[in-house]
This record gives C-alpha cells, sequence and structure tokens, in this order.
C-alpha cells in the first residue's frame, strides 16, 4: 500500500499521479505504508515513482487497487498475462496481491518505482546495460544498485 506525499499544491503536481491516468515523463513520490513489499521496502520508506514508464517483469510499480481503486498498491510485477499484469507481494505471507484479485489491467498499472531515495537510498530499476556489471559486485553493493539477487 502507498500513500500520495504533499498537501501543497506546488508540491501536488510533481507528486499526484497525473488526472486521466498516466503520462508519460510526470514523476511523483510515494510512501510505504505497510509490510507487503518487505524486504525490498518496509514501512515508512519514500520512493519515486515514473508514471507512465514501460513496466517489465521484475518491475517493482504503483496501482491502482483492482476493488478499491482510491487504493494505492506497490507490487511486483511478476508477468505480463492476456488480462493484465500478475502482480506479487515480495513478502509471501502477506496475500494481498494478484493470488487474490488475479490480473492488473495495463490502465490500472500507474508506473514504475524507480528509486527509494530515504531511509537507505536504493536504486529500484536498473537499467539492462548495467545488469551485467551488477552480477560481478559483491551482494552489499549490487543491492543499492537495485539487484535484489538472493546472497
Amino acid at each position: 500500500m502507498a500513500e500520495r506525499m504533499g498537501d501543497r499544491d506546488a508540491q501536488a503536481q510533481l507528486q499526484e499521479p497525473p488526472e486521466g491516468g498516466p503520462v508519460t515523463g510526470k514523476f511523483g513520490v510515494l510512501l510505504v505504508d505497510g509490510p507487503s513489499m518487505a524486504p525490498t521496502l518496509a514501512h515508512g520508506d519514500r520512493l519515486l515513482c515514473h508514471y507512465g514508464a514501460r513496466v517489465r517483469a521484475g518491475s517493482v510499480v504503483v496501482a491502482q487497487h483492482p476493488l478499491r481503486q482510491d487504493l494505492l498498491v506497490v507490487k511486483r510485477a511478476v508477468e505480463r498475462r492476456e488480462a493484465g499484469w500478475w502482480l506479487l507481494s515480495d513478502n509471501s505471507a502477506v496475500e494481498s496481491d494478484s493470488r487474490d484479485y488475479g490480473p492488473v489491467p495495463d490502465d490500472l498499472i500507474l508506473g514504475r518505482v524507480l528509486l527509494r531515495y530515504t531511509p537507505k537510498p536504493a536504486w529500484l530499476a536498473p537499467p539492462a546495460w548495467c545488469r551485467g556489471a551488477l552480477r560481478v559486485m559483491p551482494y552489499g553493493v549490487a543491492r543499492r544498485f537495485g539487484d535484489f539477487r538472493r546472497a
């Protein structure tokens, strides 16, 4: 689950999802609320989201909950299915994901989470060209750049 940040009008333009759905090139700030993405994300983490960005399998995304569209959720896009994206929590003990509500239609996927900027900065969407270099780095360093392979 995620909350939109900011009450001031100047900040709201950068931090609210764009009106009428995602628009490529817009960025926003989200606050993580809940344990569903542990250990990757924790309650209270602040994230930078790129609305309208291309989603790939393995991406951490922000989406509208299919059954409660006023609620934003942060989940991992696992695979593309005919009816939409299959989204799962990183914390397998939490089942508020596609195991409960099925594939999430493309129009409910708002964007891709790029990074966690506080409290422990980490890049969550490394570009494809740097993945080879991340594989040879020590796990602790590679994790800061978005390579979350198991140690």
